[in-house]
């Protein structure tokens, strides 16, 4: 089953400098996250379990891993009009620009989304965590007789200050729209929200970034080529001229923006009873790879999630992710980490042909905490990387310190018995 009345346009985001070095190569949707899936599985799989299986993924920076990605993973039958297709910047007769912000991209594209029969565009960000029944949000939308549905999130006083922050009225209609206020005038943008939400103080409703246009407004104002984003432009505008609904959602939702937040939602994971359920019955989907399952040998293991085709003799992993092919030595202790793995296996055979003084992977004796360890990393024995709030911020070529947290570049060596921290 297809959801025909609705096609969805995810955001890819623009060069995700806030999450170098993970964005060096790759563009921001194509970032792994929980040891096994690409940041753009979450946005899909949500379409994908609303049974809207449209769906275009713009972006322009780095897109050549998303598109192996994408080409890999979201098959669907022959005889099905259901699709995952990448959009890159491209220079036509009408532009020879890259995408000036998320509003031109969906502008550059429009001549793409027209080929498609349907009655609303469902504009999603591609660096977001969270799960939800888009269904839900269409029939609000179709109910209420809105031009635009925009997906609000309760916020407390503290976070408002971040977000877009919209005001409504009794029946949930959008009045008035104000980009990250000052704490003084908070006051004044309060709105509706759940008692639950109240009792919480989350009495500001942000804006998700998540967006249905009904397709004759979304044609009529990407008419207008001197606006260039949705948040900035577009929508403060159009609330003035056009009945927009806010559609609240309560449950577990966060904007992968920078690397602490992008660290916290990995380990977050790691809980008993994890805000984000990788484990619902309505899961995530990705690549499916042919592996072997993990091999653990002599490891005390807490709150840890290890990816398939795993090697680990390590001494103690706790509060951390372990990503798919990885391989950890004896006598290592690891903390607090988001190790992503690595893209194949090493045999033997080409170490000592290709003379490689330190496979890939976390060697023996090692001390690993607050880290993230991009892919195809290696790290030789008796290595100590201990992150934490006394390290500045720092770049090296082989690493780089934000918040805190050491972040090991992708296919970085780092020498035996290094400390770092």
């Amino acid at each position: 089953m297809i959801n025909d009345k609705v096609l969805g346009i995810i955001l890819g985001g623009g060069q995700g400098s806030r999450l170098y070095p993970l964005t060096k190569d790759r563009s921001k949707p194509a970032v792994p996250i929980a040891g096994k899936y690409r940041l753009v599985d979450i946005p899909i799989s949500n379409c994908i379990n609303s049974e809207i299986k449209r769906v275009y993924v713009l972006t322009q920076f780095n897109s050549a891993s998303l598109n192996k990605h994408i080409k890999n993973t979201y098959h669907f039958s022959f005889f099905s009009s259901a699709f995952v297709d990448v959009l890159a910047a491209e220079q036509t007769i009408h532009s020879d620009k890259w995408f000036q912000g998320t509003a031109d991209a969906v502008r550059q594209s429009m001549h793409h989304f027209l080929q498609n029969d349907f009655e609303y565009a469902l504009i999603l960000s591609g660096d977001q965590l969270y799960q939800m029944d888009f269904n839900k949000m269409v029939q609000a939308h179709e109910e209420s007789g809105a031009e635009i549905s925009i997906a609000t999130y309760p916020v407390n006083a503290k976070d408002a200050t971040s977000f877009g922050i919209l005001k409504t009225n009794e029946e949930n209609i959008i009045t008035s729209f104000i980009e990250k206020p000052s704490a003084d005038l908070l006051p004044q943008w309060t709105s509706e929200v759940s008692q639950q939400m109240k009792n919480e103080g989350r009495d500001y409703l942000a804006s998700m970034g998540i967006y249905i246009f009904n397709r004759g407004l979304l044609e009529e104002l990407m008419k207008d080529p001197t606006t260039n984003d949705f948040g900035k432009e577009i929508i403060p505008q159009a609330i003035k001229n056009h009945k927009t609904l806010s559609y609240q959602y309560e449950g577990y939702w966060t904007d992968i923006g920078n690397i602490d937040s992008f660290f916290e939602a990995n380990l977050g994971l790691t809980d008993d009873v994890p805000q984000f359920n990788l484990y619902d019955s309505k899961g995530i989907y990705t690549r499916a790879r042919i592996l072997p399952t993990s091999k653990i040998s002599g490891t005390i293991l807490n709150r840890a999630i290890i990816g398939d085709g795993s090697i680990i003799l390590a001494e103690k992993i706790e509060k951390s992710v372990i990503g798919i092919r990885s391989r950890i030595g004896k006598n290592t202790l690891i903390s607090n980490t988001y190790m992503m793995g690595s893209d194949y296996y090493e045999s033997l055979k080409s170490v000592e042909k290709n003379h490689i003084e330190i496979m890939m992977g976390i060697g023996d004796r090692c001390y690993i905490h607050n880290c993230i360890i991009d892919k195809n990393c290696r790290i030789g024995d008796d290595v100590r990387i201990n992150g934490g709030k006394h390290l500045a911020d720092t770049e090296t070529d082989t690493y780089v310190v934000k918040d805190g947290i050491v972040v090991i570049k992708k296919e970085a060596t780092i020498a035996k018995g290094t400390n770092i921290g």
